[in-house]
C-alpha cells in the first residue's frame, strides 16, 4: 500500500510538467505591441524572400545602367554597379541569409541544451569533458576562427554555412543550460521520476527541458541573430564565396565599389543594411515580448 503511494504521487507530480508552454504565444503576441510589430516584420520579409522569386525576372548586367540613383525609371531601389537592379537583388537574395541563420541557430540550440542537460545530470567526467571543451571554444575569438575556416574551405554551400555557424556557438548557451539543469534537477519531480527509473534520457529531454522551453525560445531567437551577424561578416570580408545574391555579398560588391562615396549609389550598400536591420530588430522585438510573455515574474509587472 505504501509503494502504490509513492508511485501515485510520483504520477501526479510528474504529469504536472507535462503542459505545454507555448500555446497561446501568438495570441499573446497580439496583446503586445512590440511584439506584434516584431512578429509582422519577420513574417513579411519571409514571405516576400520565400516566394519573391518565383515571380522576379533574371538578372543580367547592363552596362547602360550602372549605378542609377534610387528612384530611377523602372528601379526603385536603383542598380548596382553591374546594372542590376537592387531591388529584385533584395528579394531574390534574403532566402539564404534567413535559412542560414535559422538553420545555424537550430543546430546550435540543440547541441547545448544535448551537452550542457547531460553534462549537469550526469555530471563526472561527463561534465568535465564538455565544460572544457566549452572553454576552448570561447577562448577562440570566433570570427577569426571563422575566417580561418573559410579560407581553408570552400564554403560553397548555404547547408555548410549553417553547420559551420551553429557549430562554433553552442558553447556559451551549454553553460547557461548546464546550470539551469543543475537547478531542476533538484526539484521534486524529477526525484520522482528516477523513484519511477524512467532512465536517463526521459528524465532530461522529457520532464527537465520542458520547464526550460522560454529560457530555450529566447536564446534561439538570440542564437539566429548572432548567426546573421556571423554570415555577414564573412561575406563583408570576402570569406564566403560571392557567388549568387544575397544580402551579405550585396554588402561586399559595394563597399568594393566604394558605393559609400557616391551620393547616387547610397541605395545599393544601404538596402541590404536596412533589409539586414529590419530582420534582426523584428527578431529582437519578438524575442523581448516573447520573454514577457513566458516569464511570469515580467507577465505580472
Amino acid at each position: 500500500m505504501a509503494t502504490e503511494t509513492v508511485t501515485s504521487g510520483a504520477l501526479a507530480a510528474i504529469g504536472t510538467t507535462g503542459v505545454s508552454r507555448f500555446s497561446g504565444i501568438l495570441s499573446s503576441l497580439r496583446r503586445s505591441p512590440a511584439g506584434f510589430i516584431g512578429f509582422i516584420i519577420v513574417a513579411l520579409l519571409v514571405l516576400i524572400t520565400t516566394i519573391g522569386p518565383i515571380f522576379t525576372p533574371t538578372l543580367e548586367p547592363n552596362i547602360k545602367e550602372i549605378l542609377l540613383p534610387s528612384g530611377s525609371p523602372g528601379h526603385l531601389l536603383g542598380t548596382d554597379n553591374e546594372g542590376k537592379d537592387v531591388l529584385i537583388q533584395m528579394i531574390d537574395g534574403g532566402r539564404s541569409v534567413i535559412f542560414i541563420g535559422f538553420v545555424a541557430a537550430a543546430i546550435s540550440t540543440a547541441l547545448a541544451i544535448a551537452l550542457g542537460s547531460l553534462a549537469a545530470y550526469l555530471g563526472g567526467w561527463v561534465d568535465s569533458v564538455v565544460v572544457t571543451l566549452a572553454d576552448v571554444v570561447l577562448t577562440v575569438p570566433q570570427i577569426v576562427l571563422l575566417a580561418v575556416l573559410g579560407a581553408l574551405f570552400k564554403l560553397d554551400s548555404p547547408l555548410l554555412l549553417a553547420l559551420l555557424v551553429g557549430g562554433l556557438s553552442w558553447p556559451v548557451l551549454t553553460r547557461a543550460v548546464r546550470s539551469q539543469v543543475l537547478s531542476l534537477k533538484e526539484r521534486e519531480f524529477v526525484e520522482a521520476a528516477r523513484l519511477l527509473d524512467l532512465g536517463t534520457p526521459r528524465v532530461v529531454f522529457v520532464e527537465i527541458l520542458p520547464n526550460m522551453a522560454s529560457f530555450i525560445l529566447m536564446n534561439f531567437m538570440i542564437g539566429v541573430t548572432n548567426a546573421i551577424y556571423s554570415l555577414v561578416g564573412l561575406y563583408l570580408l570576402g570569406l564566403a564565396p560571392l557567388t549568387g545574391s544575397n544580402w551579405g555579398i550585396m554588402l561586399n560588391r559595394a563597399w568594393i565599389a566604394g558605393a559609400i562615396f557616391n551620393d547616387a549609389s547610397l541605395g545599393f550598400i544601404l538596402s541590404p543594411v536596412v533589409a539586414i536591420t529590419l530582420l534582426l530588430l523584428g527578431l529582437v522585438m519578438m524575442t523581448r515580448s516573447l520573454e514577457e510573455i513566458l516569464n511570469p515574474r515580467l507577465r505580472d509587472r
